[in-house]
């Protein structure tokens, strides 16, 4: 399990993604003003893509940036429409204080 690092308001969460063909994989969404350069992901041995993110305290929306295309999350089923008419995944963080857990997002495919 990832060590969580906590800031007034913001819990540390990792995301990981099983993408073992893809070249370059970066999650985007609320937390990092939908940047697709911001949190790119790191490969390991396995094909796992891994990132740590800062992410505040409430809802989060995201998604991931997968050699050009934009992929959910395959193991998170909490979803909302977006603007365009696709479905960006959710991910609610609670802090010290609040009631819940923060827990770690994983996604595999």
């Amino acid at each position: 399990m990832a060590k969580q690092k906590t800031n007034i308001g913001k819990r540390k969460v990792a995301f990981l993604l099983h993408a073992p063909g893809a070249k370059h994989v970066a999650v985007s969404g609320d937390f990092n003003k939908w940047s697709t350069d911001t949190h790119a992901m790191k490969k390991d041995e396995n094909g796992v893509w891994h990132r740590n993110a800062m992410l505040p305290a409430g809802r989060n929306e995201y998604r991931f940036l997968v050699d050009g295309q934009w992929w959910s999350d395959p193991k998170n089923d909490q979803v909302c429409w977006n603007s365009f008419g696709t479905q960006n995944n959710i991910f609610d963080v609670h802090v010290h204080g609040q009631a819940g857990r923060s827990r770690r997002r994983k996604a595999t495919l």
